[in-house]
């Protein structure tokens, strides 16, 4: 499986994005809202700048305290942020996703960010390609081959 079906199948198509000067409590609030682990940054033009998750903010709570509401989502954002193409497989999400201890990687076609996909669309996907190796070697032994 490839990512463009991964995305195709994501209950929650929405590219959730937040620009650098916003408060953090924004952020939060909007992470909170939607219900999703992390927000793209982007820049002039839709640029992606940083990218901004949970784990962002716990740290900047666990090194600051409740000062670091009053910062910007510059401060707490992760800047060098990896992408992924809709042509990588699952391994190649895995792989990246495993090396790098992420959870989010946006999905960039053309310069243009298309979508994101989570540790949990992972996990969902590889779940989807055991089962169907199951039964098609179940179809198999069944039929005698």
């Amino acid at each position: 499986m490839i990512v463009h079906h991964i995305l195709q199948t994501k209950a929650n198509k929405g590219i959730f994005t937040i620009s650098a000067d916003r408060p953090i409590t924004v952020a939060a609030q909007t992470l909170h809202e939607n219900r999703i682990g992390a927000l793209v940054v982007t820049g002039e033009a839709g640029s992606i700048i940083g990218i901004l998750s949970e784990r962002d903010i716990v740290r900047g709570m666990a090194l600051q305290g409740q000062s670091c509401s009053m910062w910007k989502v510059s401060d707490l954002m992760t800047a060098h942020v990896l992408v992924c193409d809709p042509h990588d497989t699952l391994d190649d999400l895995m792989s990246v996703m495993s090396k790098h201890h992420i959870r989010h990687l946006p999905v960039v076609e053309n310069n243009k960010l298309i979508g994101m996909v989570t540790i949990r669309d992972v996990v969902k996907a590889k779940l989807e390609e055991a089962s169907q190796e199951v039964d098609h070697l179940r179809d198999y032994v069944m039929t005698g081959g």
